[in-house]
């Protein structure tokens, strides 16, 4: 008698919107640890560089998402911000943070989380478990840099400034920021600038959360000088994985945390909120290493 056939997997489809995305790790961390379920997971690149489009494309893209039975995306610059009208519902971190990074589809109704903050503090934790947060500094308040900056008071930061070119996007960050985590009245823990070199006067660690040293926008987000021997350095950008950022930081004495720790954090995340399974971190941590080594960067 001929044995029963075994039951097919599972099988999910996901995807990634965002901008210059080609080189994203995130399909290949996915794919992989859903096999490792028992899983089929089909990971799409919705890269908006090839449409030269922006996130005016979205609404078109959330609705085929809904369509086509997407059970998940996750969501990258420069869409963090502008996905959220276009969502269901968000969960108290998304809310609380103004950013989505991961959207669940259950039932056709989509909504939106954030697994940057504890992504990046995942990383963060393991990198540099003794580094001091007395005074730390953030470039960039947009979708990344604002679930980083809930994430790093969430660890203890006794004060935080937030740089960024746009300075009332970095004023309304501090002060939503200070509105949920300062307790004592007049002694506000996060404040705003325009100006790095102020910023980093005292600093005792320094987070980059912009573009700026991807391979579409090369180059340093803050003059070279500005690093000093007793100052940590942690990127998001992993795309290159040695930025132009952590080659300076690290001439100059710096510790630093490089953006694949976040990018395994963050993926660990979407992964249980995709599929209701917990993550094996450091299997997916390995798996990275591995596509890096192999020169998928």
């Amino acid at each position: 008698m001929r044995e029963p056939a075994a039951a097919s997997p599972v099988k999910l489809l996901l995807g990634l919107i965002g901008s210059g995305i080609q080189r994203s790790l995130t399909p290949a961390m996915q794919e992989e640890e859903a096999r490792r379920h028992g899983l089929r997971v089909h990971y799409q690149l919705i890269d908006l560089d090839t449409t030269n489009s922006g996130v005016e494309a979205l609404p078109t893209l959330i609705s085929a998402a809904r369509t086509m039975g997407f059970a998940g995306l996750n969501i990258t610059y420069p869409c963090k911000q502008a996905v959220i009208p276009l969502l269901d519902d968000l969960a108290p971190e998304a809310r609380a943070m103004g950013a989505v990074n991961t959207v669940v589809n259950r039932d056709g109704k989509l909504t939106g989380h954030n697994t940057d903050g504890a992504g990046w503090a995942w990383g963060f934790r393991r990198a540099l478990p003794h580094a001091g947060l007395a005074h730390v500094v953030l470039l960039g308040a947009g979708g990344a840099g604002s679930a980083i900056a809930h994430a790093v008071l969430r660890l203890g930061a006794s004060r935080l400034v937030i740089v960024d070119r746009e300075a009332e996007r970095a004023r309304d960050a501090a002060r939503s920021l200070n509105a949920l985590y300062t307790t004592e009245p007049g002694a506000m823990r996060v404040s705003a600038s325009t100006d790095p070199a102020t910023a980093l006067r005292g600093a005792t660690g320094l987070i980059h959360a912009t573009p700026t040293g991807t391979d579409r926008s090369p180059g340093m987000p803050l003059p070279e000088h500005l690093l000093r021997p007793d100052l940590w350095v942690a990127e998001i950008v992993y795309f290159p994985l040695e930025t132009a950022l952590l080659k300076a930081a690290r001439s100059r004495g710096c510790a630093t945390v490089d953006g694949g720790t976040m990018a395994v954090g963050q993926a660990i995340g979407a992964f249980e909120l995709f599929t209701g399974l917990k993550a094996d971190p450091a299997r997916v941590e390995v798996h990275f290493g591995r596509l890096i080594a192999r020169g998928d960067l």
